[in-house]
């Protein structure tokens, strides 16, 4: 008995210096956690380095995807607020060539749940290794207890006045309302505005929950990009603002 109770008492300290362990940043007033697993995950699935993500003296995060040249592995980034957010304003300021992604990339602006196709909320670059497939999307995963029926739009975006670029969405009790803004600015000129698109319940479900914010830069399907080159994505900020 003694024996199981110092097993247990040994695994119980390597899960608590395993989590003490964690890397967190500060960034955009809010701490995050940074994704570095041991082994190949989702989504992709991809390998995940805390060295493709950090914050520069300006108070810019930076997110990228490069290959390891020890193992040979592309990696990825990924950071999940330790925060949850409910109802309200969901904005991110860029700067990239969002338009111009390898399409083998994906850049995820997104608050989610844990729990896969339920309660997420999405916006992604990506042409889903499809060079011909539209670039921006928009997507609505419906609520734990409904259809697992997600619904998304999709367009093609063009930048063309430089590299910075404002993304957004509202949550609200019965509608989404995503909008994609050119430069960085926090209100929305109409010159500004690219395009607004709304769901509305209850012909779309939408999640009643609280859950983290998350940003990752990763690879479809874990594929290379088709240039073999690294890439990097800078965020200058996010902000919530509750309803």
């Amino acid at each position: 008995m003694k024996k199981i109770y110092a097993i247990a008492f040994a695994l119980l300290l390597i899960h608590s210096y395993a989590h003490a362990q964690d890397k967190t940043i500060k960034w955009s007033g809010y701490t995050w956690k940074v994704k570095e697993p041991a082994d190949a995950t989702g989504p992709g699935p991809n390998y995940w380095s805390g060295s493709n993500v950090w914050v520069d003296g300006s108070g810019w995060l930076h997110l990228k995807v490069s290959k390891n040249a020890t193992t040979g592995h592309w990696e990825c980034a990924e950071v999940a607020s330790t925060e949850s957010f409910g109802m309200g304003t969901y904005q991110w300021q860029i700067d990239a060539d969002v338009d111009k992604f390898d399409k083998n990339l994906v850049l995820g602006l997104f608050d989610y749940s844990g729990t896969d196709a339920r309660d997420e909320i999405d916006i992604e670059f990506a042409r889903w290794g499809n060079s011909s497939y539209p670039n921006l999307n928009y997507t609505v995963y419906p609520k734990v207890g409904d259809p697992p029926r997600h619904t998304s739009f999709s367009t093609e975006f063009t930048s063309p006045n430089g590299t910075y670029t404002t993304h957004k969405f509202t949550r609200t009790a019965d509608k989404i309302t995503f909008k994609t803004l050119y430069g960085h600015v926090n209100d929305e000129p109409r010159d500004n505005l690219f395009i607004s698109k709304e769901f509305k319940s209850p012909s779309v479900s939408i999640s009643s929950v609280n859950m983290p914010v998350l940003l990752n830069l990763w690879l479809f399907k874990g594929q290379a990009p088709t240039d073999d080159k690294p890439f990097e994505v800078v965020i200058h900020s996010f902000k919530f603002t509750p309803q």
